[in-house]
Order: structure tokens, then C-alpha cells, then sequence
């Protein structure tokens, strides 16, 4: 993620041999520390959330179609979460001391990620709008190997998008301090590119979610297919989310892109609490998308009632013996 795309070098020491030192200014911000242990617990609940995902719908449950928009998603926000600490590093720091491969290579990833995830929201609401509607059809026609498909494209598409990540990702090093930063060709570009993210990032996908969960919402009643309130609950929560994680990050990149209208230091924070959002967003689709279902949640307590079974069972032998 972008956490820098443009910046200011200064402050700047000497240590006792003359050497120029860059030094920090992050562990006196107060914003920044706050921040850098939020994305440090979202790192941790994002990882072990998305993992237990992952061992249960990948082992644990029969392989359906549903279970394969969840296991897809889990792995994008689990590699999205593997990639934090470089990011984390990288703010704590205000320097990069990765390279220049890697500089260009955890950007990608990050993106790709971030867009693959999204997608697959959007599969995922659309095919429980088409589930709703049309059940038979649905019912008939939804197959584990037509997801996994659907799964492929999403990510082609994802790759597509992240590209420009990896060729305009560089390094700009001043006195001993590098920088991971985007060098766009032309301001042309980086409109061009900050607008298609937001695009194809936000915009469509935000509204394909909206209309599907409000004819989701709307058969619902109008059927009066369920008396509980917790579906209506759900689906608000999910559109809530997806808005509130997602679009303070878009509107400060684009933004950006007439950094020279705004304070930079504003741009900065900004962009910092924008992708601190984003970053809630991966631990945030288990609990919302998965851990929602009824099916998941049986299967999972289930799965760790034998798993602490067996763990006192075991020791239980051993004391015995």
C-alpha cells in the first residue's frame, strides 16, 4: 500500500564522526506510534482470524461453493496480512531498507491483494443476490468448479491491476536515507492510475455490493423468508464496512495527485489513517463473511472442541502413565 508517495527529507542529525543520520520522528508522533499498534494488532488478529478460516474451510469442510469464496478470500487477506510488517517497519522507520525489488514487489503484492479481495466481495455478494432471486436456477447451476473459475478471473484481473505498482514503484536514496515512493512518468499518469483504482477499487464494487444486499434486503421482506432481524443486521454491517475501510484511503490518493493544494503533512497523515482502514478490512471480512454463517460457526467450535479433546486427552495419557 502506498504509505508513501511523495516526501520531504529532513531532519537530519550528525553523529560523533560527522556522518549524516536521518532519525526518525516517528516514536514522538503520537499519531503515528498510535497507529503502528493498531496495524500491529490488526496484523495479528487478520493472520490468526484468516487462517482459522483457511484450516477450516480448506480441511475441515466439504468443498462447495461457498467454501471457495472463503477459502480465496482468506488467502488474499492472509498474504495481504504477511506483507504488513514491511510496512510496519517502513513507517516506524520514515526509511526503506528493503531495495529496490522489493520495494517494487511487496507494492504489488499489497495490491494485488487489496484488489483480488475486493472481487471477491463483490462474487460473493452477487451470487447470494442471484442465490436469493433465482434459487432453482441457482440451485442447478452453481457448481465448485465454475467458482473456482470465477476465483481464476478475479485474479487475473487483480494481477492487471497491480501492475503499475511494479513499474512505477522506485527508490530515491538523499544521505544515506531511502525511500519507497511512487515516480510516476507525469501527473497525467498518476491521475490516471489514482482514478482507475478508486474506479475499480471502490466505486463499482462499492455500488454491485449496495444493489445486490438492498434486493437481498428487499426480497427478504417482501417474501418474508426470515423473522430474525441478525440477516438485515449482517448485510448493513458488510456495506458499512466495506465503505468506512475503504474510502477515506481513496479519497486521500486522489488528493494527492493535487498535493500541491494541501499541506503535505495533512496528505500524510491522512494517507496513513486511510491505509490503517484498509488494513482493518483483513481481519475484518472472517468475522463479517465467514463467521456469520451458522454452518462455519458449528464447524468450527466443533473443530476446536476436539482439537482441546484431544490436547487433554494426551496429557491426561501422560499424567496416567
Amino acid at each position: 500500500m502506498d504509505y508513501y508517495s511523495y516526501e520531504e527529507f529532513e531532519n537530519y542529525t550528525y553523529d560523533n564522526e560527522s556522518v549524516v543520520v536521518y532519525k526518525s520522528n516517528c516514536p514522538g508522533n503520537v499519531l503515528c506510534v498510535s497507529l503502528l499498534v493498531i496495524i500491529a494488532v490488526q496484523y495479528v488478529l487478520g493472520f490468526c482470524g484468516n487462517g482459522l478460516v483457511i484450516w477450516i474451510s480448506g480441511f475441515k469442510m466439504k468443498k462447495t461453493v461457498n467454501t471457495t469464496w472463503y477459502l480465496s478470500l482468506a488467502i488474499s487477506d492472509i498474504v495481504f496480512c504477511a506483507f504488513l510488517p514491511f510496512a510496519i517497519i517502513n513507517t516506524a522507520m520514515e526509511k526503506w531498507i528493503f531495495g529496490l525489488f522489493l520495494c517494487k514487489f511487496t507494492s504489488s503484492v499489497l495490491f494485488l491483494n487489496m484488489f483480488s479481495s475486493i472481487f471477491l466481495l463483490v462474487i460473493i455478494s452477487i451470487d447470494r443476490c442471484v442465490s436469493v432471486i433465482f434459487p432453482v436456477w441457482s440451485q442447478n447451476h452453481r457448481t465448485v468448479r465454475k467458482a473456482s473459475v470465477v476465483v481464476v478471473l478475479a485474479w487475473v484481473l487483480a494481477i492487471g491491476l497491480s501492475l503499475p505498482s511494479a513499474v512505477f514503484r522506485d527508490i530515491h536514496s538523499q544521505r544515506g536515507r531511502s525511500v519507497c515512493f511512487n515516480n510516476f512518468t507525469s501527473p497525467q499518469t498518476h491521475k490516471i492510475i489514482a482514478m482507475s483504482r478508486f474506479v475499480a477499487g471502490f466505486v463499482v464494487p462499492f455500488s454491485v455490493i449496495t444493489i445486490c444486499y438492498s434486493i437481498i434486503i428487499l426480497k427478504l421482506r417482501m417474501n418474508r423468508m426470515t423473522k430474525s432481524s441478525k440477516p438485515f443486521k449482517v448485510m448493513t454491517a458488510l456495506i458499512a464496512t466495506f465503505f468506512i475501510c475503504w474510502l477515506p484511503y481513496h479519497v486521500f490518493v486522489l488528493l494527492e495527485t493535487n498535493q500541491q493544494h494541501f499541506r503535505q503533512d495533512v496528505l500524510k497523515a491522512g494517507l496513513q489513517i486511510g491505509t490503517t482502514l484498509v488494513t482493518a478490512n483483513s481481519f475484518l471480512n472472517p468475522v463479517l463473511y465467514v463467521f456469520m454463517g451458522n454452518d462455519f460457526q458449528q464447524r468450527c467450535m466443533s473443530s476446536l472442541l476436539s482439537k482441546m479433546e484431544n490436547a487433554m486427552g494426551d496429557e491426561g495419557h501422560e499424567g496416567n502413565g
